[in-house]
């Protein structure tokens, strides 16, 4: 079977998700014939996705969340008003990606969340069946336990995921635990989609911090908490723009460019892992057994944070407040469990695949189309 990939470009975690993915069905026996990735400004694709992944990859222009002035927290305000004035742009990538659907000849379109898919889906109604797959479809889940942040926010957060996957005959969630599908929802709970290096990996107790930050203007926190602890050593990874790929501060402090080779051996070898809470980041580290301080930097991470701790992974915090990381690094203990529930994830996919597959092959009910109510979104 032939697949099509269609990946938001923001952050790594999309990006490593289909990776694993590409490596799970060619194993498998698919074929990705194409991989169309959203790209935006002020981010540039990491050079570690264009060499792992295998198939052709091209790049369209989407809809992303712009940091405050700050660089810190996502800022809703200037995101939606510079993406409004984009409307135009997005309208052109929406017909790429139709016509990406139509001539690459795909027989599956598996969408790692990006918005344009779920639109062209709407306006186009392409015949290539969809599903859509990320840790975001768990909040559409009736069961799926939401932080106690701002309930407008989380209303816009519930609004977008259901905008990316209009059209999917399935959704994918990725969870940090097994839970019960919601068949109301289309939504089918699966395991962490980790790459095969991760897999492969086993953790080492270092001496040192290992960090990641989506937003840049995190690395000044950094710098202060360093100056008043320079004897605890720091390895921290950006996606600084016109910085170099290793940025020594002094012997202690290090900033890297992102690349998911060094990435994942600083990963492994660390004591303790600080993160602005992306999923695949804290599925790392919980499956490497890190302890971890997380600092939501966006309302999605806010609630990737708040499930994280929930499953007692680790500490939520405004700011880099590393020496709270180093006190719950002393009583933390590995969930061994979810290793078990991580390597249990290739064959949950391709069960919900080749259902979904099936379904569409034998209906059983209406297209997904005649069910799709505007005003639920």
């Amino acid at each position: 079977m032939k697949v099509l990939f269609i990946v938001q470009g923001e952050g790594r975690g999309h990006l490593t998700q289909a990776i694993a993915m590409e490596d799970l069905l060619r194993r498998n026996g698919y074929e990705v014939v194409e991989v169309l990735v959203g790209k935006s400004n002020s981010r540039r694709l990491p050079g570690f996705f264009n060499r792992s992944i295998q198939a052709p990859v091209k790049r369209f222009l989407s809809p992303n969340f712009l940091p405050t002035t700050a660089n810190k927290r996502a800022s809703l305000s200037r995101s939606v008003a510079y993406n409004v004035m984009k409307l135009p742009t997005y309208i052109k990538s929406m017909h790429y990606i139709h016509t990406r659907i139509e001539e690459s000849g795909a027989e599956l379109v598996i969408n790692f969340y990006e918005l344009l898919t779920g639109l062209t889906y709407l306006l186009y109604r392409p015949a290539v069946p969809q599903i859509s797959i990320g840790h975001q479809y768990l909040f559409l889940h009736r069961d799926f336990e939401f932080p106690g942040k701002n309930r407008l926010n989380l209303c816009l957060l519930r609004f977008f995921t259901r905008l990316t996957c209009i059209g999917a005959q399935e959704k994918l969630a990725l969870s940090f635990r097994e839970m019960e599908d919601d068949g109301t929802a289309h939504v089918r709970v699966v395991p962490p989609l980790l790459r095969k290096e991760v897999l492969s990996c086993e953790g080492t107790q270092g001496d040192y911090l290992h960090g990641y930050m989506v937003n840049a203007g995190f690395g000044e926190n950094i710098k202060i908490w360093h100056g008043a602890h320079p004897e605890v050593p720091l390895h921290f990874f950006w996606d600084k723009q016109d910085e170099e790929e290793v940025c020594r501060v002094d012997e202690t402090l290090t900033f890297h460019q992102i690349d998911d080779v060094k990435f994942l051996r600083y990963m492994a070898g660390c004591k303790a892992y600080a993160t602005t809470a992306g999923f695949e980041s804290v599925c790392e580290a919980m499956y490497l057994g890190k302890p971890l301080l997380m600092v939501p930097a966006h309302i999605e991470q806010d609630c990737n944070a708040y499930d994280a701790a929930r499953s007692g992974a680790g500490v939520i915090s405004d700011g880099f407040d590393l020496e709270r990381l180093l006190a719950f690094s002393g009583s933390y203990r590995p969930d061994t469990s979810f290793r078990y529930w991580v390597r249990s994830c290739d064959w949950r996919i391709l069960r919900c695949i080749e259902t979904a597959m099936d379904e569409l092959r034998y209906p059983k009910s209406a297209s997904p189309y005649s069910c799709l109510n505007l005003d639920t979104l």
